[in-house]
C-alpha cells in the first residue's frame, strides 16, 4: 500500500501499524505502550491523517492505503 511518510510517497506492506513503522524509521523496537523496548527516550511523536497518535494506541493503530503520517523527532536546540 502507499502512505505519505513526512510530506513523501512510502511503501508499507498492508496492515502495518504505527508502532512497526516508527520501529523501521529508529532501528528501535517498541513495546505495546509505545515505549523503547531498551528502557531509553525515543523522542518521537506520530500524527496520522492530521491527528496526535497516543504512544499507547501505536500498537493498535493499522495504517490504510493513502494515510498521511508526520513522525517528528524531538532534537536538542539552544
Amino acid at each position: 500500500m502507499e502512505i505519505r511518510l513526512n510530506g513523501q510517497q512510502h511503501q508499507a506492506p498492508a496492515g502495518q501499524r504505527v508502532a512497526a513503522l516508527v520501529t523501521l524509521l529508529t532501528g528501535r523496537a517498541i513495546d505495546a505502550a509505545g515505549q523503547a523496548c531498551d528502557g531509553g527516550r525515543l523522542g518521537v511523536a506520530v500524527a496520522l491523517n492530521a491527528a496526535i497518535v497516543p504512544r499507547s494506541k501505536w500498537s493498535d493503530t493499522e495504517l490504510v492505503d493513502n494515510d498521511e503520517v508526520e513522525i517528528v523527532t524531538a532534537v536538542q536546540g539552544g
